[in-house]
């Protein structure tokens, strides 16, 4: 059975009726921006305590949280889909709507609302547990779990809900089309 989802695109215009397959074998583009800083994260990890306190650039805190979150949900929750391999969706059409303000307000090209249908595995997450990578790998293995249980909030935020799904998906419908 097939569930649904809305996603903001960005980037590339969908087409109703399109297929996408996310699975491991596809490199979207968290996942090459994270492979490419994967040599120097591999360099913090061998020698923690050169980097201690290091203010990393934005791709690199990218790049060592989305390696911790994927080491977790490897090991502890593989029934998820990996975000680094998956489509970026919302469970409703109102969360979605705030993702393409968001988006557009921080000046990234915001095309288009669709709805899908999608055949894979959904996980659900709150955006606000995304973390900055330090140097330090047991606390970022520590904010990975969090993000992975959907826990608490340590800054009692409101949950911004993030929906990864991987598999069969299915553009079914074309919502909101900016014709930029």
């Amino acid at each position: 059975m097939a569930t649904e989802l809305f996603h903001v695109v960005t980037g590339r215009r969908m087409e109703q009726g399109q297929i996408i397959r996310m699975d491991e074998s596809f490199r979207t583009g968290v996942y090459q921006r994270v492979m490419e800083r994967k040599p120097f994260v591999d360099e913090v990890f061998a020698d923690p305590s050169k980097y201690a306190g290091h203010v990393f650039d934005h791709h690199t805190d990218v790049a060592i949280r989305e390696l911790a979150l994927e080491e977790v949900r490897r090991e502890l929750f593989p029934r998820y889909p990996s975000r680094m391999h998956s489509l970026y969706t919302s469970r409703t059409l109102e969360d979605a709507k705030c993702w393409f303000e968001w988006f557009t307000n921080w000046g990234r090209p915001t095309l288009q609302i669709v709805r899908l249908e999608a055949e894979g595995r959904v996980f659900t997450g709150n955006a606000n547990l995304c973390f900055d990578g330090i140097a330090d790998a047991a606390s970022n293995r520590a904010k990975a779990l969090r993000y992975w249980q959907v826990g608490e909030d340590p800054d009692g935020e409101r949950p911004v809900w993030e929906t990864i799904v991987d598999g069969r998906i299915l553009v079914a419908e074309i919502l909101k089309d900016t014709n930029v």
